[in-house]
C-alpha cells in the first residue's frame, strides 16, 4: 500500500510539474518554433512577392481567366483576318490553329468547376470592370494543366515559325496574344529543397557565414576578457562601486540602432572623433579607412558591438562571482596562495557555469546580429561585413523572394541549434548538473 501511495503521489507531482510548464511550452511553440516551421515550409516553394505568377502558393495547376479571356478571343479574332489575307497553305495551317484554340477553349468551359468562373469573369471584363483574384484563378488539374502547356505552347512555336518566315502580316500581334495564352496558367511553385541546393553551392551565402563566425568569434572572445575583467574590478568593495556598476551599464542600455548611428558619426572619415585618433596614432593610415574598406569595416563593427555588449557579459559573470564565499580566499591567502592561483584554482573553476551561460547567450546572439551592421555598414563595402541575417533580410524583404529568404533563415536556425547543440554537449555539465552525463 505504501508503495502505491508514493507512486501515485509521483504521479500527481509529475502532472503537476506538466502542467505548471505548459504555458511556457505554448508560448516556446507559438513564438519560437511555429515560424520556423512556417519558414521551412515557404521555403520548399518558389515564392516571390514580385511576380504575378508565384506570388501565392500553389500545389496544383491554376488558370487565370482574366488573362486567358483577354488573349484567346481577340486571337480568334486575329486569325480569322489573317485566314482571310493570306496564301492557301498558310491559311490552312492557321485554320488548323484556330480550330485546335476553339475545341480546346469548349474543353476548359465543360471541366468542373469552370463554366461558372469562365461566364462570370468574361461578363466583368465585357462591362470593362476588374475580377477579384478569388474569381478569376480557378484551379484546374495537373494533366489538363500540363495539356494546357502543350497546346498553347505549340500554338506560339508555329506563330513564330511562320513570322520567321514573313508568311504573317500581322505576325507581332498574333505572337503576342498566343504568348499570353501561354502565361495565363499558372504553374505549381513547389520546388522541394532547390532553394538550399542554390544557396549552399552560392559563394554569396558562404561568405556571409564566414563574416558571420569572423563578427561572432572575434567580438565574442573580446567580450568574455573585457567581460571578466570589469566583473572582477566591479566586484571588490571600494567607495562609489554602485555609481560604478551603474555608469557601466549605459551602453547595453542604449539601443544597438541609436548606438551604431553613434558609432557611424564617430567613425566618419572626415569629422569622426574615433577616426581621427586611430589615425594620428598610426592604426589607421587615414580617416576613410574604417568603413570603406572590407578590414576596417569590419574591425569597426566588432569595436562597436565589443562596446555595447561588454556591460552585459560583465554582468553575467559578476552574478557567478558573488556565489563565491570569501571565505575561499582567505583560506587560500592564508596557505599562501597569490591572487593568480586564486583567480584560477577558485574563480575560474567556480565560476565555469556563470561563463557557459555568458558565452552561450552572447555567442547565439552575436550570430543572429543585424540591426548594428544594417546601420552602421549595410554590409559593405562590397558585401565585406554582410552577415547571414542580413543576406537573409535582403533576399526576403529588398528582393521580395520569399521562398529563398525563409531557406536563409531556416539555415540560420540550423547554425544556432548547432552552436547551442555544441555548448551543451561539450561544456553544459556543469550547467545541467552534476548528473548530467548520467
Amino acid at each position: 500500500m505504501a508503495k502505491k501511495g508514493l507512486s501515485d503521489s509521483l504521479k500527481k507531482e509529475r502532472r503537476l510539474g506538466y502542467l505548471l510548464v505548459a504555458p511556457s511550452l505554448v508560448l516556446i511553440l507559438a513564438i519560437a518554433i511555429w515560424p520556423v516551421i512556417q519558414s521551412f515550409y515557404f521555403s520548399l516553394f518558389d515564392y516571390q512577392l514580385n511576380e504575378p505568377q508565384k506570388s501565392s502558393i500553389h500545389l496544383d495547376y491554376n488558370l487565370d481567366l482574366e488573362k486567358y479571356l483577354n488573349n484567346q478571343p481577340f486571337l480568334i479574332t486575329a486569325l480569322e483576318d489573317e485566314i482571310e489575307t493570306a496564301p492557301s497553305e498558310v491559311s490552312e495551317e492557321l485554320q488548323d490553329i484556330k480550330s485546335t484554340i476553339t475545341s480546346f477553349d469548349e474543353e476548359l468551359v465543360q471541366k468542373d468547376g469552370i463554366e461558372g468562373p469562365y461566364n462570370e469573369v468574361n461578363d466583368i471584363l465585357f462591362n470593362f470592370e476588374v475580377p477579384s483574384d478569388e474569381l478569376k484563378f480557378v484551379e484546374i488539374d495537373r494533366s489538363f494543366g500540363e495539356e494546357f502547356e502543350q497546346t498553347f505552347g505549340s500554338v506560339e512555336k508555329q506563330l513564330v515559325e511562320l513570322e520567321s518566315e514573313d508568311a504573317l502580316q500581322n505576325a507581332r500581334r498574333l505572337t503576342g496574344l498566343a504568348s499570353g495564352l501561354t502565361e495565363s496558367i499558372v504553374e505549381p511553385n513547389f520546388i522541394g529543397f532547390q532553394h538550399y541546393a542554390n544557396n549552399l553551392t552560392d559563394v554569396r551565402l558562404w561568405r556571409s557565414l564566414g563574416n558571420t563566425f569572423v563578427f561572432t568569434f572575434v567580438s565574442v572572445g573580446f567580450e568574455l576578457v573585457l567581460g571578466m575583467g570589469i566583473a572582477l574590478l566591479i566586484n571588490k568593495a571600494f567607495f562609489g562601486r554602485g555609481l560604478v556598476r551603474a555608469s557601466i551599464l549605459i551602453p547595453w542600455a542604449i539601443p544597438t540602432a541609436v548606438s551604431a548611428m553613434m558609432w557611424k558619426y564617430l567613425y566618419d572619415g572626415q569629422n569622426g572623433i574615433i577616426a581621427k585618433f586611430f589615425s594620428e596614432i598610426g592604426i589607421i593610415e587615414n580617416m576613410s579607412v574604417l568603413l570603406t574598406t572590407p578590414v576596417g569595416a569590419m574591425a569597426s563593427v566588432i569595436l562597436t558591438d565589443v562596446w555595447k555588449t561588454t556591460p552585459y557579459m560583465a554582468l553575467l559573470l559578476l552574478a557567478g562571482l558573488q556565489t563565491i564565499p570569501t571565505s575561499l580566499y582567505e583560506a587560500a591567502s592564508i596557505d599562501g596562495a597569490n591572487k593568480w592561483k586564486q583567480f584560477f584554482r577558485i574563480t575560474l573553476p567556480l565560476i565555469k557555469s556563470s561563463i557557459l551561460v555568458a558565452l552561450l547567450f552572447r555567442t547565439l546572439d552575436a550570430f543572429r546580429v543585424f540591426d548594428l551592421i544594417y546601420v552602421l555598414t549595410g554590409g559593405g563595402p562590397a558585401n565585406s561585413t554582410e552577415v547571414i541575417s542580413l543576406l537573409a533580410y535582403k533576399v526576403m524583404f529588398q528582393q521580395t523572394d520569399f521562398g529563398e529568404g525563409s531557406a536563409l533563415a531556416v539555415i540560420v536556425f540550423v547554425c544556432v541549434a548547432i552552436i547551442s547543440a555544441i555548448y551543451i554537449k561539450f561544456l553544459g555539465s556543469d550547467l545541467l548538473g552534476d548528473g548530467a552525463k548520467d
